[in-house]
């Protein structure tokens, strides 16, 4: 399995939870005030509402693709305020995906150094550092996350943490953390996926085969990767007829893809 189909199955989730933190957190310093009343929008300064209307404005374009028109706006957030974690952790995220590793490296250092129990931070950094090979860096980083208190993203950092552990090839440590995501969150496909994968990877088809079902079961969720990997593991279990079927249903909708190819090649391995 490439490094390239892991990272698109873990990425994709990682988008859009990134992007909805990014939205529902007001961004800044929380204002000192009476602690008997509550946080209202009235207690924020000048700074930190410009820096959170520019916050929302970038989560909209990184979502578009649009990372240039992104980062403009998160530069406006940490000028506006200059110590919001977020506005750093999203210019890292963005530096990411332009190309440029040192601004974003940089970039996640100092979202930390402003916000030590980030754990938000510490997962877009870890699978950053995952995607360079520096597997017991971002290894660590997911753990810190996932020690964090009321931290409610577990699920995303286990499915990731799980991902980066099969990119180092520690299979068996990749499953255990797939499965504990599994079970906090069953209905997320690209947990069913990474976890299908690596069981048939370890050569335990029949429980891979359950997870991979779990998805293609929904016409919606199925694509080329599923049903390819759905026929390998009926392949495996030397069910001939139905890697065969499964192949013909991948050649039908997905002609062009590599899938389809190695299917008509008989390259199942």
């Amino acid at each position: 399995m490439s490094q390239t189909r892991w990272c698109h199955l873990a990425a994709t989730m990682m988008l859009a939870t990134t992007l909805a933190g990014c939205a529902a957190r007001s961004p800044g310093k929380e204002p000192v005030i009476d602690s008997k009343d509550l946080v209202t929008a009235s207690d924020e300064s000048d700074g930190s509402k410009r820096a959170h209307v520019r916050m929302e404005l970038a989560a909209g374009y990184y979502g578009r693709g649009q990372m240039t028109v992104a980062l403009d706006q998160v530069k406006l957030a940490i000028v506006a305020d200059p110590t919001l974690a977020e506005a750093h952790n999203m210019r890292g995220l963005i530096y990411a995906n332009l190309g440029d590793e040192k601004l974003a490296e940089e970039s996640f250092r100092r979202a930390l150094q402003l916000a030590p129990q980030d754990a938000d931070s510490m997962q877009n950094f870890g699978y950053f550092l995952c995607q360079r090979k520096r597997y017991p860096e971002a290894n660590a980083l997911f753990d810190q996350a996932l020690a964090m208190p009321r931290y409610r993203d577990s699920a995303r950092t286990l499915l990731t943490k799980g991902v980066c552990q099969a990119f180092a090839g520690q299979l068996a440590e990749s499953e255990v953390a797939l499965v504990r995501a599994y079970e906090i969150e069953p209905s997320n496909p690209s947990i069913s996926v990474n976890l299908s994968e690596v069981l048939y990877r370890r050569g335990d088809y029949e429980r891979a085969r359950f997870y991979i079902r779990r998805v293609n079961g929904v016409p919606a969720l199925q694509g080329a990767q599923t049903l390819w990997l759905a026929a390998r593991i009926e392949q495996r279990l030397g069910n001939r007829s139905g890697a065969q079927e499964l192949g013909e249903q991948l050649s039908r909708r997905f002609p062009d893809s590599q899938e389809a190819g190695l299917f008509s090649r008989g390259q199942f391995e």
